[in-house]
């Protein structure tokens, strides 16, 4: 009698867990459409909302801070040799010769009709300079986050099913190498290897595909080192999870365990590092792009600070600002398609 008694609990224990499982299933393929459909207009105007908000206070920081820092941009277009009268004019033709309050007015105006100004180094729109610098340095930052993509997730994932093993030590050493390394010197091993000794591909520019390569792995370089190992924490993590022990006792394959479940539930931080990084690569990857003299924002960036250039520095940050929200943004909008508990906004969860 006992030992009828626990061989059917053991056998309805399989049979209460295969009856209740398919439940979050089927909740998960009703709820992201309804908080698509319901929520996501409203969490969109709120989010964008508040990235205008965040925009215009960065624009007004820089806007005072740049005109707080040392450095006369009449001096810097006039060069040494100019006269006071010479500087005076050049002031008065600049607008500098009026109060910052003026300057800010003035600025906002010009803002409201997306008018920034005239570049002082270019003598063009300034908007219109970024604007032409900004697909090489979009090219850049979606090859490089394109391959931390494809790298940093196996390894990590390798590095997880390997935890506290040799294997595993050596390559974590491999990746704290990697986080370690400035990105300039990456940049000049790279360029002195494959450049110069072995002439593979060109030394700086952009004037073929192949001048994508060397920049893309020295961006992708740190990228790799971080996500990698961001993917094997979480991974370990998710491994001694209740639900895989579950899993492994109905006799899931190890490969379906790894990919589906493990990985699925770890891919939110994931996510959110891999959007962060390729915001902060849209920005501008400043060191990288004057190693390889590419022709991105980045470089435009040192240049205008070298000629306090004010109203190309503002138009920079206006595209970069806007640019790293909608990547944010996207990035959220991203979170319920992979997990289906999470909402985007009240009310959504019935």
């Amino acid at each position: 009698m006992t030992q009828h008694t626990a061989d059917t609990a053991l056998s309805a224990q399989p049979t209460s867990s295969a009856s209740t499982a398919p439940r979050p299933t089927r909740t998960s393929r009703t709820a992201v459409p309804r908080v698509l459909t319901a929520a996501m207009p409203r969490y969109v105007a709120k989010r964008l909302g508040q990235s205008a908000l965040a925009v215009f206070l960065t624009l007004t920081t820089v806007f005072v801070l740049i005109r707080m820092a040392p450095g006369d941009p009449a001096y810097s277009m006039a060069g040494p040799l100019a006269t006071t009268e010479d500087l005076d004019r050049i002031r008065a033709d600049m607008g500098l010769d009026q109060s910052v309050f003026t300057q800010y007015l003035l600025y906002l105006r010009g803002l409201l009709h997306l008018d920034l100004g005239t570049s002082y180094s270019f003598q063009a729109p300034a908007l219109d300079v970024v604007l032409a610098r900004l697909p090489y340095t979009i090219t850049l930052s979606v090859a490089a986050i394109v391959l931390t993509t494809l790298v940093a997730i196996p390894l990590g994932v390798w590095m997880a099913r390997r935890a506290d093993t040799r294997r595993e030590l050596g390559a974590n050493v491999v990746t704290i190498a990697g986080q370690s390394m400035p990105d300039f010197w990456t940049g000049l091993m790279l360029i002195t290897l494959f450049a110069v000794l072995i002439p593979i591909f060109p030394a700086a520019g952009f004037t073929t595909w192949s001048s994508l390569v060397l920049p893309t792995v020295t961006v992708a370089v740190l990228q790799i080192a971080l996500i990698s190992r961001m993917v094997r924490r979480e991974m370990v993590g998710a491994f001694s999870s209740p639900y895989m022990t579950v899993a492994r006792s109905r006799g899931v394959p190890e490969r379906e365990l790894i990919w589906r479940y493990a990985l699925r539930n770890s891919a939110i931080p994931v996510l959110t590092a891999l959007g962060t990084r390729f915001a902060s690569m849209l920005n501008g990857v400043v060191v990288v792009e004057v190693v390889f003299a590419w022709p991105g924002v980045g470089s435009l960036v040192v240049r205008a600070l070298e000629t306090r250039d004010y109203p190309l520095i503002q138009a920079t940050v206006l595209v970069t600002a806007v640019l790293a929200v909608l990547v944010q943004l996207a990035v959220d909008l991203c979170y319920p398609l992979l997990d289906p508990r999470v909402r985007l906004g009240k009310g959504t969860s019935k």
